[in-house]
């Protein structure tokens, strides 16, 4: 153990004692969120990105020790563990290292090295791989091994088994692979080609002739090698000069003057040409995938953050449209909470004479529930719908602004079990307009019931490794939900699954009670829930509030083990409960500095960062923190492709964030591209360095394709080329 701390230590950068604090407060059960936000001095506040990094890294490693004590005790019992091979098995710093120090006493399958060995040449490959100064001549000294009965009926076939014997135990050198591997990677090319003689034209054609170093190739490139391969579509392979590969390979088993050196060295090339060179090719290109799908992972997991953490257009009611041509355009009107008010189907596109009557229905809808926002799905028929949205808005005088919101995910939405329980009167269709104005109005509470790989702000996410991808998605869900904090009394089962501590049968079970008993008054309230104990209680209280409790603590972010704390630091400051909320307390700040805040954390028994805390839960109660982020933009009027010129400025914002660029939507229903060239003067090594989905952004137009829908856009200028 305290060779993982030390590992994870230095790999991360922080205080062994705050890497041990993490482990044992992760081995006693408690949640990422919870560590992050109540156990700072514990850990040195530390962000959730990295206790989930130290979180994975310390699975890895333990995993790591156990295969490399399987691996010790397999050999041991072989009576083949040297005092050297039980050094290199404890400094082995990869899996990969460890199962190449293993390789020569796995059991292996039959293959022609261990057939020489059952001939009994075994011995002869021994003295002949010696390459000692008074070994025989290799073919004379074969002589003595021939034998009918044992299969070897000459001294050739005799020298055939032992130079395949020599092969295989070079081949099973893991100094020798460990150095033939880190050269493909310095030396190697990643190329690909045309499946076929000619090839058809397909979104491949840009790796029909494609050749990169291996080092540099990008996790992009690596993902859409692999799937054209997968279709089809291109032969992919890693290549390596054989000559500067063999200069190694001979430089590791040969010794100059020896009898049998020449022997040797035809044993060698054939180990790796036939052994070495197509092993290490598959080690690069799963590992190629490996990083590029981990890489992958990461830039999905950093748009979903962003996307989740959007501002919520607050306090309005809102109408939602799912466009459609043949099943029309689907309406919901949603108050300011969610509920829903009304519905119904109208069709736009039909004719002229069918907009304006679809018009006229949303106008009496809108004066009716009084209407602000209007959520527009960007899928089929988002541009006409646009269209008709900018006519019913001047039709009703303004006063209504729209928005296109993603509905990427919202019929695998309206679909689920889910959806049918929430919504059992309404169809399908009306479902995905109701989660279209809810992704306006709270984006997080709505998208928590997609399966966050649906949601779309990815890359190749089908191609990735699904178990380690929904891990490291439901991980960002979880602490954007924590982050932000729930409405006990108003959270729906899926956003109460996704708190620190609850489970599917924890969060049915409060929505189930708070259905028999009414509205919680109080976080104690909570304990009175079926299988919910005191474990899980610790790990979530603190992050659901209780807007109705007479207790203000419970409205904020404060944990119940700390209220005897804030009660403390408002009585150190001439302060009470009553106060707090009242925008009376909001100088807090600056009476603790006048205190001392060293003082002040001892005389309420916590640590500093956790006084800090208190100070802004109690200066701010139950603040958001995605109110301190850019308002999401809300238009009045189109703009259309055919409207764009080269050199026009325009606001957008960030839709996706890819390797090789970003694409921003300026509000003409096709997202424009910003590659990652054009994103700063400065030179950038990867596109989030620059800016997250949600930002927005000013833009420049660089060139438009309205026949293949393509938008070139800058971020550096009009000036720029």
């Amino acid at each position: 153990m305290d060779a993982i701390i030390e590992t994870l230590s230095r790999e991360l950068g922080q205080a062994p004692r705050h890497v041990e604090n993490v482990v044992r407060l992760l081995d006693e059960g408690n949640t990422i969120p919870f560590i992050a936000r109540y156990r700072k001095e514990l850990h040195g506040a530390m962000d959730d990105t990295v206790l989930r990094t130290l979180a994975d890294r310390l699975q890895y490693l333990r995993g790591l020790d156990k295969r490399r004590e399987e691996v010790r005790a397999a050999i041991e019992g072989q009576g083949k563990l040297t005092e050297a091979l039980a050094a290199a098995l404890s400094a082995a710093a990869t899996l990969a290292e460890v199962e190449d120090l293993y390789r020569p006493f796995k059991q292996k399958r039959r293959t022609r090295a261990t057939m020489a060995r059952e001939k009994g040449l075994e011995p002869l490959a021994r003295l002949l791989f010696a390459q000692g100064r008074d070994c025989p001549e290799p073919l004379a000294e074969a002589e003595k091994y021939v034998d009918p009965d044992k299969g070897v009926a000459t001294a050739e076939e005799a020298l055939q088994g032992a130079g395949d014997i020599i092969a295989e135990d070079i081949s099973d050198d893991a100094a020798l692979r460990k150095q033939l591997r880190a050269l493909w990677w310095s030396k190697g090319e990643l190329v690909s080609s045309a499946a076929s003689k000619e090839p058809e034209d397909s979104v491949y054609r840009l790796y029909y002739a494609f050749q990169c170093p291996v080092r540099r190739a990008q996790g992009y490139q690596v993902l859409a090698l692999d799937r054209g391969e997968r279709e089809g579509f291109l032969k992919v392979a890693v290549e390596m000069d054989r000559d500067t590969a063999l200069i190694q390979v001979r430089r590791a088993v040969l010794i100059p003057g020896a009898p049998s050196m020449a022997f040797v060295r035809a044993a060698a090339e054939d180990a790796y040409d036939r052994l070495i060179a197509p092993s290490v090719e598959r080690e690069i290109r799963r590992d190629l995938t490996d990083q590029a799908a981990e890489g992958a992972i990461h830039t999905f997991a950093l748009n979903l953050r962003p996307l989740l953490m959007q501002p919520p257009v607050k306090g309005a009611v809102t109408m939602g449209l799912d466009p459609g041509y043949r099943n029309g355009c689907k309406v919901a009107v949603v108050d300011p909470t969610g509920k829903v008010l009304d519905t119904a189907v109208v069709y736009p596109t039909f004719s002229e004479k069918k907009k304006q009557e679809a018009i006229r229905v949303l106008s009496a809808l809108v004066e009716r529930y009084g209407v602000r926002h209007i959520a527009i799905g960007n899928g089929t028929a988002s541009r006409e719908t646009e269209q008709m949205t900018v006519e019913l808005i001047k039709a009703v005088g303004g006063g209504v602004s729209y928005m296109i919101v993603s509905e990427a995910g919202a019929s695998v939405y309206s679909a689920s079990k889910l959806a049918a329980e929430e919504f059992p009167q309404y169809d399908v269709n009306l479902r995905s307009a109701v989660s279209i104005a809810r992704r306006l109005q709270d984006p997080l509470a709505e998208l928590v019931k997609i399966d966050p790989k649906a949601i779309g702000v990815g890359q190749y996410q089908h191609d990735m490794p699904q178990a380690r991808l929904d891990e490291a998605l439901s991980g960002v869900v979880e602490d954007c939900v924590n982050a932000v904090g729930v409405d006990l009394n108003t959270a729906s089962a899926p956003l109460l699954t996704r708190v620190a501590g609850l489970n599917n049968t924890t969060a049915r079970n409060i929505v189930k009670y708070r259905e028999e008993n009414g509205a919680f008054a109080s976080r104690k309230e909570l304990l009175k829930v079926p299988k919910l104990g005191p474990k899980a209680f610790q790990q979530c209280a603190g992050f659901l509030r209780v807007p109705e409790s007479a207790n203000v603590l419970d409205r904020t972010a404060v944990h119940p083990e700390s209220y005897p704390a804030a009660e403390k630091l408002l009585s150190l400051c001439g302060w009470d409960l009553q106060s707090v909320g009242k925008g009376a307390i909001s100088g807090l700040g600056e009476q603790v500095a006048a205190y001392g805040e060293e003082a002040a954390a001892a005389a309420c028994g916590v640590g500093v960062p956790t006084l800090r805390d208190l100070e802004a839960e109690l200066m701010k109660p139950g603040r958001d923190p995605r109110d301190e982020l850019p308002r999401p933009i809300l238009r009045t009027d189109v703009l259309e492709m055919k409207d764009l010129r080269p050199g026009m400025e325009l606001t957008g914002t960030v839709r996706n964030v890819v390797d090789f660029g970003v694409f921003v939507d300026i509000g003409v229903h096709q997202d424009g591209l910003v590659h990652i060239s054009r994103l700063s003067s400065r030179r950038v090594r990867h596109p989030s360095e620059v800016c997250a989905v949600g930002d927005v952004v000013q833009v420049w137009v660089l060139d438009v394709d309205e026949k293949k829908k393509r938008i070139g856009l800058t971020m550096r200028g009009p000036e720029a080329p």
